[in-house]
């Protein structure tokens, strides 16, 4: 579980230094970026697909998970403010609380409560950290 929270936080770390150093793009180049994220998610899903289980669900929540991320960093390298990568710090945090989740499913009883707990404390410290 402690290597679960601390990817976790290091990938929101990474994922806030990424973002604070955004440039901002053209409403072209946001448009086509939307679509290649778009596309590359449907790929990912139809890979998903050949699974079954909670690994499937698994798959798909990654999937979203990083369409979602990507759709929020180029909204927030489009707009260029601050409120806009803070939202896209929050996205990025409610997507691998999200993924967090499906995988905790795997377990039973007492350990996938503890699961739940330390996706949702690692969660809600990413989100205190967005705050910041």
């Amino acid at each position: 579980m402690t290597r679960l929270l601390t990817a976790l936080l290091a990938a929101s770390g990474i994922a806030l230094a990424s973002v604070a150093g955004a440039q901002t793009m053209s409403k072209e180049a946001y448009g086509a970026e939307k679509d290649k994220a778009d596309a590359a998610y449907k790929a990912e899903k139809e890979r998903c697909d050949t699974l079954s289980g909670n690994a499937k669900d698994i798959c798909q929540a990654q999937a979203k998970a990083k369409r979602d991320v990507a759709k929020a960093d180029l909204e927030a390298q489009y707009k260029n403010t601050a409120d806009a990568r803070r939202d896209a710090s929050k996205k990025k945090a409610e997507a691998e609380y999200d993924v967090a989740k499906e995988r905790c499913d795997d377990l039973a009883g007492n350990a996938k409560d503890v699961c739940k707990k330390d996706a949702k404390a690692a969660f809600e410290k990413a989100k205190a950290n967005v705050k910041a």
